[in-house]
């Protein structure tokens, strides 16, 4: 599929996947890593069978060849425009039996964040999620869930927009894809937690994509921001690790710039 018509697939149904692109003969060796740093640094905060791990780039490197492929880069830059970051590294991992999540759209369209942008928000590209799928995604193993489309409404159920976040919703889908592909969602798409019921883990990692635009800074620890509209107010919002500097000065060159920001 040409960048063109990728570009028309996101504004209109708000996703697409991306194929093969983490090579065949590297995915064994990367998810066994992933599996193992998920278990060392997972979140005890995450839900019941969720391993949850926030700045994940911080602790494990394996999909760091593989964060600005050209792909990738190419379809960011045409939503985005050209100078964009990574603001997210997430490991996830449903394991079996975990239970299907409620319905929602990513930070910063998530009504729930402190730093959100308000509903009504505007029909805009703000941000993307990336998710590579170190297993092959299914419905039996808990394929993200989906609302086609969904993305060009100006509220979610976060928002309580009258849509129950628990409740099936009538055109919802389970994203597929074999193991090395990349779902691309604009960030506002309603998307959920899928129940895995089949007997082994469904392993992935998310990338988020921002434009430069973007203030990240009440992400960060530590950060004014931060401070302003989580600390002092009570809210919730999410924390994204620094970056430790050698972890930096080891990361690909074409990759570095996406994430200098990061740095310590």
């Amino acid at each position: 599929m040409t960048l063109e018509r990728l570009r028309q697939r996101m504004q209109i149904d708000g996703w697409c996947v991306l194929d093969n692109i983490i090579p065949v003969d590297r995915l064994d060796g990367i998810r066994d890593r992933v599996i193992v740093s998920t278990n060392r640094h997972r979140s005890p905060d995450a839900p019941a069978n969720i391993g949850h791990v926030s700045g994940f780039l911080k602790y494990d490197q394996s999909l760091a060849p593989w964060l600005a492929d050209r792909r990738i880069v190419d379809l960011a830059g045409a939503l985005l425009g050209h100078h964009f970051r990574i603001s997210f590294t997430t490991a996830t991992i449903n394991e079996p039996g975990n239970e299907r999540g409620g319905w929602h759209a990513d930070w910063p369209f998530n009504q729930r964040n402190a730093g959100h942008v308000p509903a009504p928000y505007p029909d805009a590209v703000m941000h993307l999620t990336t998710i590579w799928m170190l297993s092959s995604f299914t419905g039996e193993n808990g394929g993200t869930l989906i609302v086609p489309g969904s993305h060009r409404n100006d509220n979610n159920p976060t928002g309580n927009n009258g849509v129950p976040p628990e409740a099936p919703y009538p055109t919802e889908l389970n994203v597929t894809g074999q193991a090395g592909s990349v779902l691309v969602m604009d960030s506002r798409l309603w998307h959920s937690t899928a129940a895995n019921t089949s007997k082994e883990p469904r392993v992935a990692v998310v990338v988020r994509y921002a434009p430069w635009w973007l203030n990240l800074d009440v992400l960060r620890p530590g950060s004014e921001d931060r401070r302003t509209l989580v600390d002092e107010t009570g809210g919730t919002e999410n924390l994204v690790p620094t970056l430790p500097q050698d972890v930096f000065d080891g990361l690909p060159g074409e990759l570095k710039p996406l994430v200098s920001h990061w740095v310590e």
